[in-house]
């Protein structure tokens, strides 16, 4: 057996976390709000194409993560299209971001954190070539 693909991220948080999780994967990077199983806890299923990415689950009343984790989580990655308006859609709503142009990859890169810390970031293809 070997790992062929990608298939999704999730994030734990309480019920009025999770809500801002939901609009701001939502309304800033792009996802779309999509169908999901029912498991016993709510949350939701957000949605890159066909695809649910990132699965956004209820914490359990005093769910706090375990003291011996330290965790390593830098940041997920989205390939994304139109850098200018998404450029402007992050800028308009005032998120601090670090903007990288990798002309040897021809990529672009917008990294930020969403409203509970974690980081994301957005790669957007670029024409430009190496110079």
């Amino acid at each position: 057996m070997s790992v062929v693909a990608f298939d999704h991220y999730n994030l734990s948080a309480h019920r009025a976390d999770l809500e801002r999780l939901r609009a701001f994967y939502v309304d800033v990077v792009g996802l779309r709000e999509g169908t999901r199983p029912e498991i016993g806890r709510s949350g939701y299923w957000l949605y890159a194409g066909d695809v649910a990415v990132l699965h956004l689950i209820e914490a359990r009343p005093g769910e706090q993560r375990d003291a011996d984790v330290t965790g390593t989580f830098n940041h997920v990655a989205f390939r994304c299209s139109d850098y200018d308006i998404m450029l402007d859609r992050l800028q308009a709503r005032g998120i601090v971001m670090r903007v990288v142009d990798d002309r040897a990859q021809r990529l672009r890169q917008l990294f930020f954190r969403d409203p509970l810390g974690n980081g994301v970031e957005l790669v957007f293809p670029s024409g430009a070539g190496p110079q």
